[in-house]
């Protein structure tokens, strides 16, 4: 998930309390700490611990975990505001199925859809402030280039919600297609787009109106996408055909399709700062892979732990943090050697990583 896409400022109305949403009372998502918080200025990584209902929080400068937030049930896609100060987190009330999980034995587990929404983390008193409602098991979002709006991706309903911050009501409910999951704003700000794991598809959304502007067919189940800073890219992993689509993000076309190593299972997606790198989280591969820009083509590869799901990286893209879910761990990995630094133990089944300056 992008790191330059993850920092829009929400506005100062969703900061006070009574501004919609659910107000948490006090104490709740106390850290398990109460020192180490990194000083002001340097960028902090929040990991969502989906498995332990907590999130991680490690100061970049020292590769070492700072504090523990405990936010909800089943926090997975994460967000940070641009000035540091608040963290979003999609919280799921539905039970968490494995694959190899049968559908029929997933229904019978108890659902508690009063824990769905997006909690809000205030980072100096690290607690969960408010919860925004963000439809039927939400898992990624973005927030609108004005801060005023959250895209969700609502996989076992189908649709995506669209939900005014300050209100903290639901603006729409738009049917996007089957599963859907990433969900990231295009550089514009004018449209969204949302991949549809049944579907193979993306569905690119209006962010003003909420409609569907069109569908682009990727490959087989889509995961997460990253844009190019000048919107005229964008790269879709597609897990079970171990592939990036390329598509052109203005004219909405498939441009080509890269091949990822033997066993590759692309989840997250992130580009470097200077545009140069698709750097892409393999998952059941157990490794990252960096893909020229200018050629299109895979130039190195680094294993990182098991099943990496969610990315970040710095915003000097020196280094990348990957959230590596069985082994409730935080892999460092240098992007200059691609050369693995650290590794951070986490809470249980890290899978989201977002990056922000701590206020």
């Amino acid at each position: 998930m992008r790191n330059d896409l993850i920092r829009w400022l929400a506005p100062a109305a969703l900061l006070l309390p009574g501004c919609g949403g659910e107000d948490r009372p006090p104490g709740s998502g106390d850290a398990a700490a109460d020192s180490g918080v990194a000083p002001a200025g340097r960028e902090l990584a929040y990991v969502t611990n989906e498995g332990s209902g907590e999130v991680t929080i490690i100061d970049t400068s020292t590769d070492s975990a700072v504090a523990t937030i405990t936010v909800g049930t089943r926090p997975r896609g994460v967000r940070v505001t641009d000035d540091g100060r608040h963290v979003f987190v999609a919280l799921s009330g539905s039970p968490r199925c494995p694959p190899t999980m049968p559908d029929e034995e997933c229904e019978k587990l108890e659902v508690d859809k009063s824990k769905d929404g997006i909690g809000m983390i205030d980072v100096a008193s690290r607690k969960v402030v408010k919860v925004l409602p963000g439809g039927s098991d939400p898992e990624a979002f973005d927030i609108s280039k004005d801060g005023t709006r959250l895209f969700v991706s609502n996989e076992d309903s189908h649709v995506a919600t669209l939900v005014d911050i300050a209100s903290g009501k639901v603006i729409a409910t738009v049917p996007v297609g089957r599963e859907p999951e990433g969900v990231e704003l295009h550089p514009s700000g004018e449209t969204v787009w949302v991949t549809g794991e049944t579907d193979h598809d993306v569905t690119v959304l209006d962010t003003d109106s909420g409609k569907v502007v069109t569908k682009i067919k990727v490959g087989r189940r889509p995961r997460d996408l990253a844009f190019t800073d000048d919107g005229s890219r964008a790269y879709v992993t597609a897990e079970v055909d171990g592939t990036v689509a390329v598509v052109d993000a203005r004219n909405h076309k498939l441009l080509e399709t890269i091949k990822l190593p033997e066993g590759a299972r692309p989840m997250g997606v992130e580009i470097s700062p200077d545009g140069r790198r698709i750097y892409v989280a393999n998952g059941r591969g157990g490794s990252v892979s960096v893909i020229d820009a200018a050629t299109d083509s895979v130039v190195a590869s680094v294993e990182v732990g098991v099943r990496p799901w969610g990315i970040a990286l710095t915003s000097d893209g020196r280094k990348l943090y990957s959230a590596n879910g069985p082994s409730s761990d935080v892999t460092v990995v240098d992007t200059e050697s691609m050369r693995v630094l650290k590794k951070i133990p986490a809470g249980e089944l890290p899978w989201g990583v977002a990056i922000g300056q701590a206020p």
